[in-house]
């Protein structure tokens, strides 16, 4: 604990004035409607800048930093009989907890042949993927950041070695995601979202943010997985690729 007086105190942080009762507002007033967030993407060919939608849908806006609060996190699996092809289709099989797939073949993800590495090619058929919902200063709802197989061992190490050992939590802490340019053993260069602990809520702030996460779980954990979620141009990764 000791590290954590060496960081700053965020105590301006700006919450949404109405997450009291955000699960149930999204519940009823969603009730058999999509829910979509707004999506940041990580560019391909070793970009060094996000792109994060705008005022303007058809031209997204570039930022080299993603800053706020981590409200949830989660695995989830993607899988499609058929190579993403431009069209808008849900995968053949779908699993938001990295667990159990919904879907053809459905079942226990962990045992399933096509989440397997082999499956395709070197790599696995299966898409593991991890989301990041990060809520900035001001804003109502996180923005969603889904990160490829390469970019989850740095923001496991990012959890484990700067927050949790902390005795903090995601959510009490200020996050900052940026990019940084990296090649796997192919000699394929392919974008990597890294992570830095900015500062930590005052105490005040981070039990409403609590509450906030809390309450919006609900609907981040049943966002259905969008057909371009998984990024395609994402160089395949084996079991010697991947930093595990």
């Amino acid at each position: 604990m000791e590290e954590t007086k060496n960081l700053a105190v965020v105590n301006d942080f700006q919450l949404p004035q109405t997450n009291s009762n955000m699960s149930e507002a999204m519940a009823e007033e969603m009730d058999g409607l999509p829910t979509t967030f707004d999506r940041v993407k990580i560019p391909t060919g070793g970009g060094l800048a996000f792109e994060v939608p705008g005022d303007d849908p058809n031209n997204p806006d570039m930022a080299k930093e993603i800053v706020g609060v981590i409200v949830d996190h989660h695995p989830i699996n993607a899988f499609w009989q058929n190579k993403y092809d431009g069209a808008n289709n849900p995968p053949d099989c779908s699993s938001l907890d990295g667990k159990i797939g919904v879907g053809s073949p459905g079942g226990n993800c962990k045992t399933c042949p096509y989440n397997q590495f082999g499956s395709d090619g070197k790599g696995k058929a299966c898409k593991n993927m991890h989301r990041v919902y990060i809520l900035r200063n001001g804003d109502v709802f996180p923005l969603l950041l889904t990160l490829p197989p390469t970019s989850i061992k740095p923001f496991a190490d990012y959890l484990a070695k700067r927050v949790i050992t902390k005795g903090l939590r995601s959510y009490e802490v200020v996050t900052k995601i940026t990019l940084k340019k990296a090649t796997n053993t192919s000699g394929i260069v392919y974008s990597q979202a890294q992570f830095t602990l900015e500062g930590i809520l005052d105490k005040d702030t981070a039990e409403k943010m609590r509450m906030y996460a809390q309450g919006i779980k609900a609907t981040t954990r049943q966002t259905a997985i969008a057909n371009d979620e998984y990024i395609v141009e994402e160089p395949k990764m084996n079991d010697e690729d991947l930093p595990f």
